[in-house]
């Protein structure tokens, strides 16, 4: 069995008087595609956010690559932030930027390049996305849905990272664009060797990309394991969403 590469163990996490994730424990194996899914307010992009380091823990330990994250130092939490990639919801591209410019945005702060260099590094990998050169010079404005989910991803890439978070990746897509970005996730994840966490509530990739899936309700994970797995789930809410109407 793979080894795990980030380890969350009883994690609690709130804002004001109450709590959103109350005792979480959760592995992500290296090299899968994890796919998070819950209701709404169930704490799966917060689980997502605690994970990376941009909301504090009330409680518990998380774990990633080794280096426990609480007591790491901040050269040490550097080193591990320089290993993943995240794709926020809404692409979150800085608007006053290029395509390009956003890509190379990680590598200028990481990365002693010249011009030249992080020039054709961006370009790689936009088209690593599907894109082409000429798409880099667009700003974000200019960009379709899926160019700016796509752009959001190369950035992602930018540092050949090890682990990728993805926050809804096909949120907002059409069916035919969310396939090919679904069918872009798993090629990406087979031939860089990427662990992937996906938070997402499409049934189509859970059923296509996701190796394993999590599901939570009230602030823990309920069920995981494979699709096959949650369909046989009798907790009353993965029961619902896997076997519902709506499905």
């Amino acid at each position: 069995m793979t080894a795990p590469v980030i380890s969350v163990r009883e994690l609690r996490v709130g804002f004001g008087a109450a709590d959103v994730l109350r005792g979480l424990t959760l592995d992500v194996l290296g090299g899968e595609i994890l796919g998070v899914v819950g209701g709404s307010g169930a704490g799966k992009s917060v689980l997502l956010r605690a994970i990376i380091g941009l909301v504090p823990l009330r409680a518990g330990t998380i774990e990633v690559l080794g280096t426990k994250m609480s007591s790491a130092t901040d050269a040490q939490k550097r080193a591990i932030e320089r290993r993943w990639g995240v794709l926020f919801q809404q692409g979150a591209l800085f608007s006053s930027l290029t395509a390009l410019q956003n890509v190379q945005f990680p590598m200028r702060e990481y990365m002693q390049l010249s011009e030249r260099m992080l020039g054709e590094m961006a370009v790689a990998k936009l088209e690593m996305v599907g894109l082409h050169a000429d798409d880099g010079r667009k700003l974000p404005s200019e960009l379709s849905g899926g160019m700016t989910k796509r752009v959001a991803l190369a950035r992602a890439l930018a540092l050949d990272p090890d682990i990728v978070f993805l926050d809804e990746p096909t949120s907002g897509l059409d069916p035919i664009s969310a396939s090919g970005f679904d069918q872009l996730i798993r090629t990406l994840q087979q031939t860089l060797g990427l662990t992937v966490f996906m938070v997402t509530h499409d049934q189509d990739s859970l059923s296509t990309v996701c190796d394993r899936i999590a599901a939570l309700a009230g602030g823990q994970v309920v069920a995981l394991g494979t699709l096959e797995a949650m369909q046989a789930s009798r907790h009353p809410w993965v029961e619902a969403y896997f076997k519902g109407r709506r499905r």
